[in-house]
């Protein structure tokens, strides 16, 4: 039989009175529910415990509301052991893109849980699957904890066919002191594990990303957008841009395991490994004054299982309000990247100690299937071990770079090791001890189509807006 009795009591109770208070234990019946409607707490409820062991909610093809479960307000709210089934087959989930500038708690329906300026959220032990929207999307909250989440078969499409971003975790608009630990993804239409904040918002601060599995996603595996002191660390993934047909081209949002945008700083990507990466490794767009360590993406296949493959690791500076400058990038591990192995912009960066093998898998720029020619009068651009540029999405210097005791191997890598773009100066980086081998000669270089995969490459994945050794100190506060 399905149960009602706590929903139409909550619902009740926070239509008839908004200032209904709701603290203690709420002990979810148990067995199956079907929603037809969303329940709703009251914004008053605090110190309150839902205990969903042996419960189902399912939305039901008739379902009308903002998510299964939605949090607006209220303190100290701990959501556990309860299982949402999204029904995504079965209900009418509209296609749609990304919001008209403003959150995603206003705009996507259908979603798992949603809690909006919540001061103390836990959730824990929660199973959510078939989510047409974000299975948890937290806005403008804070001391958030999530922790040992299973999602799994979600997300939706556009009017393209392609991914929307939804699906998974999503913190936005100034979610401050949150946790996103143990969780288990998989088969994520859009993003895993991100956070996003428009710039008329507070940026999303002080969080920790880590020990997440993350496997099957068609975005990006995580993203950190318009953030301060975040630590992404232990996240382990695969398969990374997958199923293709699901990447949204059109939108430019190529996938990345790790992923940047807005203004990103004193933020750690430390110790993070994926394998089966279509897509960027590292998308540094609007990251500055942070750490990149110890990660790997690793590549097993031949090119051609990586038709959006991209640079292995990629600054970027596409928030106006940011310079990208003081970067460690230490120890990183890529292998089997399409193109080249890094682009490095601005200044105050030191790059050492990172091996980059089979860098250049489409062996540019050599006749091949694989176009090569993304700027014209910089016919190294896609074929270097590391390449440095005087910007990408705007123009700046790049000088004052340290990049030394790199290993990289590829395609042509041998001649084409560490390469300076036009206008910028060798005398003014630091660049030596570095070690590049060729696994074939380069051709001569001819002048190729651009297929429109890469015509907007320096755009990255941003959705609106391992040779380890020891490494010095390089503190992010």
């Amino acid at each position: 039989m399905v149960s009602r009795l706590v929903f139409s009591l909550v619902v009740v109770a926070a239509s008839v009175n908004p200032a209904t208070t709701i603290t203690g234990t709420m002990k979810l019946p148990a067995g199956a529910t079907l929603l037809h409607s969303e329940m709703l707490l009251p914004a008053s409820a605090h110190d309150l415990e839902i205990d969903g062991r042996g419960v189902t909610l399912t939305l039901a093809p008739d379902f009308k509301g903002r998510a299964a479960l939605v949090i607006p307000g209220g303190k100290n709210i701990h959501v556990f052991g309860l299982t949402i089934d999204g029904g995504r087959a079965n209900i009418y989930h509209p296609a749609q893109g990304l919001p008209p500038d403003t959150a995603f708690a206003g705009f996507t329906r259908d979603n798992g849980i949603l809690a909006i300026k919540v001061d103390g959220l836990r959730i824990d032990s929660v199973k959510l699957i078939h989510i047409a929207g974000h299975a948890i999307l937290v806005n403008g909250s804070s001391n958030v904890h999530i922790t040992g989440v299973h999602v799994a078969d979600s997300g939706s499409r556009n009017a393209r066919n392609r991914n929307n971003t939804t699906g998974g975790i999503l913190l936005e608009e100034g979610t401050r002191d949150f946790e996103v630990a143990n969780c288990d993804l998989v088969n994520i239409l859009g993003n895993g594990i991100w956070t996003h904040a428009y710039d008329y918002s507070p940026r999303n601060a002080n969080g920790r990303i880590t020990g997440n599995h993350i496997t099957g996603i068609g975005r990006d595996a995580i993203q950190v957008g318009h953030a301060t002191h975040v630590l992404v660390e232990k996240n382990v993934g695969a398969r990374v841009g997958y199923p293709v047909a699901a990447v949204d081209a059109e939108s430019e949002a190529w996938p990345c395991a790790l992923d940047t945008s807005g203004d990103v700083d004193f933020t750690q990507y430390r110790s993070n490994s994926f394998e089966e990466v279509n897509g960027k490794c590292i998308d540094l767009d609007g990251f500055h004054d942070g750490e990149v360590r110890d990660n790997a993406c690793i590549n097993h296949e031949g090119r051609a299982d990586y038709p959006d493959g991209q640079m292995g690791i990629v600054m970027n500076n596409t928030y106006p309000k940011m310079q990208t400058k003081n970067i460690l990038v230490w120890g990183n591990r890529l292998d089997g990247m399409l193109y080249s192995g890094m682009l490095v912009i601005g200044s105050g960066h030191r790059i050492s100690h990172n091996h980059f093998s089979q860098v250049n898998l489409a062996r540019c720029n050599e006749k091949s299937q694989y176009n090569c020619l993304l700027i014209g009068n910089e016919p190294d651009f896609m074929r270097s071990g590391i390449y440095l540029r005087n910007g990408a999405s705007r123009p700046t210097v790049t000088k004052d770079n340290t990049i030394e005791d790199n290993q990289m191997d590829g395609f042509g890598i041998g001649v084409k090791c560490v390469v300076f773009g036009p206008g910028v100066l060798p005398s003014a980086n630091r660049v030596g001890r570095n070690t590049c081998e060729d696994d074939q000669p380069v051709n001569a270089f001819r002048s190729m189509t651009l297929p429109m995969a890469f015509t907007s490459f320096l755009t990255g994945g941003s959705s609106n807006f391992s040779k380890t050794s020891s490494s010095p100190s390089h503190h992010v506060e």
